[in-house]
């Protein structure tokens, strides 16, 4: 199984970005899915979860400015950015702690991370 992040770059603060992730390999189902950021000098941070049956959680930082969507058929997470701040820079990363295979045993996955830099 791996997850496939794509879609950071370079943004002017007020910008949009849009960030997906694909999950690919032998896969039954995918439960709760999320973004998280690391920062330089800073530990990773929640940024964004959904469940496999829509429900949303965000953190503050972020609540009005970003949404998180998925498409289960398609094993895909969205991370949808607007008014980027440059307090926004950092390396995003995809997550799924429920990655169903064949062998049903739920296991945690995490994407090689996506940079975004806002800056102007």
């Amino acid at each position: 199984v791996q997850l496939q992040a794509c879609g950071g770059g370079l943004v002017q603060p007020g910008g949009s970005l849009r960030l997906s992730c694909a999950a690919s390999g032998s896969i039954i189902s995918i439960g709760t899915m999320g973004w998280y950021r690391q920062a330089p000098g800073k530990q990773r941070e929640l940024v964004a979860t959904i469940s496999r049956g829509g429900s949303t959680n965000y953190a503050d930082s972020v609540k009005g400015r970003f949404t998180i969507s998925r498409v289960n058929a398609r094993n895909t997470v969205y991370l949808q950015m607007n008014s980027l701040k440059p307090e926004d820079t950092a390396v995003y990363y995809c997550n799924s702690p429920s990655v169903r295979t064949p062998d049903r045993v739920p296991r945690d996955y995490w994407g090689q991370g996506s940079q975004v830099t806002v800056s102007s």
